[in-house]
């Protein structure tokens, strides 16, 4: 799990999974997965299977801003522990180029640093 990204100790323990998902959704007019792209703030498990996902979006008007939180929670859902998923999105902090991953930096020919 990315160091920027606050999870609690109960989604650390299948945090492989929920990257394997969040891999699979895409901003599609920058062309890189939200994980990369670094709109993942926070991910939050209960005991019950409640997750709760903190994000943001590089900007207001961004496209999937009504479909990306959708495609969350049918994704993590698919996970077994994961009997529910809300969709919380902050516009603070503000999404800055620096949390774009070293992966999501060269997948879009962006220096690595």
């Amino acid at each position: 799990m990315r160091d920027d990204i606050k999870i609690n100790e109960r989604a650390a323990t299948i945090s492989d999974q929920i990257i394997a998902k969040l891999q699979n959704i895409y901003d599609l007019e920058i062309g890189l997965d939200i994980y990369n792209l670094g709109l993942i703030y926070e991910i939050e498990l209960d005991d019950a299977g409640s997750s709760r996902v903190v994000l943001t979006f590089t900007e207001m008007g961004c496209g999937c801003i009504d479909s990306v939180p959708n495609e969350i929670k049918a994704a993590l859902v698919e996970i077994e522990e994961i009997k529910d998923v809300e969709v919380e999105i902050v516009w603070a902090p503000t999404w800055k180029m620096n949390r774009i991953s070293r992966f999501g930096r060269i997948s879009l020919g962006i220096s690595p640093r």
